[in-house]
């Protein structure tokens, strides 16, 4: 974390000499620079106020827990009733113009077209190297024939920026005759995820009377002005989804508004804060990778048990990027498969090597792993070799050294709640 803070904080570097660095208390010294170099989101004092414990996480500092509740009980409490996250660490992105539908089918395997998605829905894609390897995972909202808002990993910011701008330009230039694609970072933009079984009656509380919020269902978003109490109302983006499994909304807000829309969900009591630590429990439950760890550039969608985001037509025409591997793939089969484990004895983490039942062919490693609050098993995801992917398979995973039983799992772990009307 430390070398990522550093090259993108040149003014930093040059003003620390290396001599200063190794001066006393170089621990303090580094740390202090972390945070220093991290971003903050709107909400980073709303956080403070509230007795988050900050954390680096994608280039800013993020809260992982509040106060005295830890992350077993505010996962429970998502579960059970709702929890309120900050995601305005996500990168925000509009695409305009006569070809963004062309051209975020050229870097993606989605399938946007007039006859196959209607405005205001959202569908989870992938975006893709040259060589088929997933670069990011995202999520594509159609708001009409010329213009989609589309959420990237924070801590691909940098990375996917750069390479969304290369491919854009060349896109351009190829199809001048056709139109062009605008691409506007929604810098500073709020994005909060409210997620649980109550998720729905909290939000009811502050719509207008006359929208009618069991229409929007799973995957569908709508633009709406939120009733917040001696407050001005607040126009919003609500889009139902989320990555918890659970009924949920994730809601884009300006800026300037970000607290107050937060202090209104937060005032129900239904509502508490969630952190990172509730979020990557909720999520490995729900079955739902973290980039970087389950998905890297190395990783196909075939790979990745996302065979199901390329429809049959996308995989007819080959018409995007890395499409030679992934039609090889589906014909083929893939070298590995991304499945889910439930281990005996101690929990495996990320790295972790996976056997066969011999005991000595090595043929994976685990991705992410946890002790899951809900089951109250030891859940995991990895990458193993393909043939070894079959439910109900018997493998060993190996934790300090010692090798245990674990059963391949179907995913997702914990069943999904997204409400489908």
């Amino acid at each position: 974390m430390l070398a990522q803070v550093w090259k993108r904080a040149p003014a930093m570097r040059a003003a620390v000499s290396a001599s200063t660095m190794r001066a006393a208390a170089p621990r303090a010294f580094h740390a202090a620079a972390v945070r220093a170099a991290l971003g903050r989101t709107r909400l980073f004092d709303f956080h403070e106020k509230h007795g988050a414990k900050m954390v680096p996480f994608g280039g800013f500092q993020m809260p992982l827990t509040y106060g005295k509740v830890g992350q077993v009980a505010s996962h429970k409490h998502v579960r059970e009733h709702a929890g309120l996250f900050d995601v305005s660490h996500m990168v925000q992105h509009k695409f305009k113009g006569a070809t963004a539908a062309a051209f975020l089918q050229h870097i993606t395997p989605a399938t946007l077209g007039a006859d196959k998605m209607k405005p205001f829905t959202s569908t989870l894609s992938v975006l893709l190297s040259p060589e088929g390897g997933i670069l990011d995972d995202l999520i594509i909202t159609k708001h009409g024939e010329d213009e989609f808002y589309v959420v990237t990993n924070a801590g691909r910011r940098d990375e996917d920026l750069e390479y969304i701008a290369k491919q854009l330009d060349a896109f351009n230039k190829e199809n001048v005759s056709n139109g062009y694609t605008e691409h506007e970072v929604m810098d500073h933009q709020g994005l909060l995820a409210l997620q649980g079984p109550s998720a729905a009656a909290v939000l009811e509380k502050l719509l207008p009377q006359d929208f009618d919020l069991s229409k929007l269902t799973f995957g569908q978003s709508a633009f709406v002005d939120l009733q917040l109490p001696n407050h001005a109302p607040v126009h919003v983006h609500v889009a139902r989804g989320g990555y918890t499994g659970e009924d949920g909304f994730e809601i884009s807000i300006a800026p300037e508004e970000t607290e107050a829309v937060a202090d209104a969900l937060l005032a129900d009591a239904e509502v508490e804060l969630a952190g990172l630590a509730a979020r990557d429990s909720l999520r490995l439950e729900a079955g739902m990778c973290l980039y970087g760890q389950d998905l890297n550039p190395s990783v196909s969608p075939i790979e990745g048990a996302l065979a199901w985001t390329i429809s049959k037509e996308r995989r007819a025409a080959g018409d995007f990027l890395g499409a030679e591997r992934i039609q090889c793939e589906l014909k083929e089969g893939p070298p590995r498969r991304r499945i889910g484990l439930i281990v005996e004895g101690p929990p495996a983490r990320e790295g972790a090597k996976i056997f066969a039942e011999d005991g000595t062919t090595e043929i994976g490693r685990v991705t992410s792993g946890i002790p899951s609050p809900t089951l109250g098993k030891n859940i995991a995801m990895a990458l193993v070799k393909n043939g070894y992917h079959t439910r109900g398979s018997s493998v060993l995973v190996e934790v300090r050294n010692k090798k245990h039983n674990a059963i391949v799992s179907r995913m997702p772990f914990v069943p999904s709640k997204f409400y489908r009307g």
